[in-house]
């Protein structure tokens, strides 16, 4: 079923595939049983109920800019995990990135290019990050829910706090979730992408 999500353009590439977690894996393919789409909310607040974590979900007004969803949640700006969709190319490599990062820093394109083997990256476009995601640009949850979307986590967003907060797949709701429960469940590389 998740090829399915596969977008046409893709389909005459060559393909590296990265595994999804184990247990991603089975939480997507249990969602999908009855046939109905599901969205990239669902599928998080599942993924987060099987592995037990540490988190609360918080409806607010809707916004994709840090600085105020901050303010909206009563938390840091340096608390947010800023999640970028990014397409890597160079050196033989054609590969769409998570990149995530702590909100209050830049990634540095170049470092998250580096990160994949690739030369340069550039951001995805509305429809890329659509296709991959299922979300609009500012709701994205660091977690890749598709198979063709690798994920790099900077490891800035494991040594500030405690919590890290995002928007959970829609503008209009937050998750806040416990750091040590985020690096055992993200399955993503983790290096410098911060400028």
């Amino acid at each position: 079923m998740l090829l399915k999500l596969t977008r046409e353009s893709h389909r005459n590439s060559p393909r590296v595939y990265y595994p999804l977690h184990p247990a991603l894996r089975g939480t997507i393919m249990a969602l999908y049983k009855d046939g109905s789409s599901v969205t990239t909310h669902e599928k998080l607040i599942a993924l987060l109920d099987q592995h037990n974590a540490r988190y609360r979900v918080m409806e607010h007004p809707a916004t994709g800019k840090c600085e105020a969803v901050a303010e909206i949640r009563g938390t840091e700006v340096g608390q947010g995990a800023k999640a970028l969709v990014c397409h890597v190319k160079g050196n033989g490599i054609k590969q769409h990135v998570l990149a995530v990062l702590p909100a209050d820093q830049q990634a540095d394109l170049s470092k998250v290019a580096e990160a994949v083997g690739g030369r340069r990256a550039s951001l995805a476009s509305p429809a890329e990050v659509d296709a991959l995601t299922g979300c609009v640009f500012g709701a994205i949850p660091p977690f890749s829910f598709h198979p063709d979307l690798r994920l790099v986590v900077d490891p800035l967003l494991f040594e500030r706090y405690d919590e890290i907060a995002f928007n959970a797949g829609l503008l209009e709701k937050s998750v806040v979730l416990s750091v040590a429960d985020y690096r055992t469940m993200h399955y993503g590389n983790v290096m410098k992408i911060i400028c």
